[in-house]
């Protein structure tokens, strides 16, 4: 059996069956015919590949499985697969953009990279330590090394405290510092993030958005971290705010050597802070690659219709819209093969996408992408 007959034979679905490698009486594989000239599996896929020597996070095939229970006695009847087998990697100093749909799984992702859920299953190393068999002690040692900036300022920050005892917590519970020295630590944190020394007596409900953004960021920042994990900083921000907190984490990064996992759905901002682009639809990267290769030459047609959407900033200039059809499907019932065929434009979709789930696979000069309509060297 070829290797692409034994590649598509692992990854064909059914309905909602897989169907079996083996068979069951005489324990012969069963290889799915070849896949037409037009479908094309070939390609390394992110896990082939070898992290590179500056790799400060390193993510394996992560999944993350929301179990369904019905009836009476609470059968275990399905799971929702919110992230499904991701594979990437961060280097020192980078930042990659994780960007989607609401529901794609990039919150989901984020949070259980750093074990806020607990992962199905998957490996997450960080700086070379695997994150999710770490006891108590060396997952605190984490979060000295890692930090979360949430979407919703205002819910992640304590009602109760005032702005300088929300920080001094963190310095208290790391034994960083105390008394005095906390007290001048507080006030250079928030001069970091353009805010004033005096502010540290006020409440989180006296500041506006993009102040309580700031007063997040410089939590994350108190424990000087080497990853931040920026969960929509400034989706709910006004888009002049936006670029302000777009240039301060920039600022940052630049003077603290600040790796940054930035999760968002406006492509536009995206475009602005990345290095490298990361594409997820239900639960799955369907491409990653550097910036400048997804924005000028995006493969997925997924990609492809999201880069549509983005408005242009050019008075006159339009842009060929592609209008996705039907609905995102429920991660709780994902569909056969591959799981954007349903909606996919296109023009050499066929039978094959419905059965064969598309590898992650590398189409030329490290642009992976997940369709089986793409050839091999399509992004040289």
């Amino acid at each position: 059996m070829s290797i692409i007959e034994g590649q598509a034979s692992r990854r064909v679905a059914q309905g909602d069956r897989a169907l079996p490698d083996v068979d069951p009486l005489s324990g012969a594989d069963i290889p799915l015919p070849p896949p037409k000239g037009d479908s094309d599996l070939r390609g390394s896929t992110p896990d082939d590949v070898e992290p590179p020597a500056d790799a400060l996070l390193v993510v394996r095939d992560l999944k993350k499985y929301f179990p369904i229970h019905k009836g009476f006695f609470s059968r275990h009847v399905g799971d929702v697969k919110a992230v499904d087998g991701l594979s990437f990697f961060l280097r020192k100093g980078e930042t990659v953009g994780l960007v989607g749909e609401s529901g794609c799984g990039k919150t989901t992702a984020g949070r259980t990279i750093l074990r806020m859920e607990e992962a199905t299953s998957g490996e997450v190393l960080f700086d070379g330590k695997k994150v999710f068999t770490m006891d108590r002690h060396d997952l605190r040692r984490l979060r000295r090394r890692a930090q979360y900036v949430f979407q919703d300022p205002f819910s992640s920050l304590n009602p109760r405290l005032t702005v300088g005892d929300a920080l001094r917590e963190v310095l208290t519970v790391h034994r960083l510092a105390r008394g005095d020295a906390a007290q001048r630590r507080i006030g250079e944190l928030l001069e970091i993030v353009g805010l004033s020394a005096e502010h540290g007596v006020r409440y989180p409900h006296e500041f506006s958005g993009g102040q309580r953004q700031r007063i997040g960021i410089a939590r994350a920042l108190a424990v000087e971290p080497d990853l931040i994990i920026c969960d929509e900083p400034v989706s709910a921000l006004d888009v002049s705010v936006q670029a302000q907190v777009i240039n301060l984490l920039q600022d940052l990064q630049d003077e603290f050597h600040l790796t940054y996992l930035f999760i968002a759905h406006d492509l536009s901002v995206v475009e602005h802070i990345s290095d490298r682009v990361a594409v997820m639809y239900l639960g799955r990267i369907v491409e990653i690659a550097d910036r400048d290769d997804i924005y000028r030459n995006p493969l997925m047609p997924y990609t492809q219709a999201l880069l549509s959407a983005v408005p242009v900033a050019r008075p006159g200039h339009k842009r060929e819209r592609i209008v996705l059809r039907g609905d995102v499907p429920s991660p709780a019932n994902p569909p056969s093969g591959c799981p954007f065929h349903p909606r996919c434009h296109h023009p050499l979709k066929d039978a094959d996408c419905a059965k064969i789930v598309p590898p992650l696979a590398d189409k030329g000069g490290g642009h992976f992408a997940a369709c089986i309509k793409v050839p091999l060297g399509s992004a040289d």
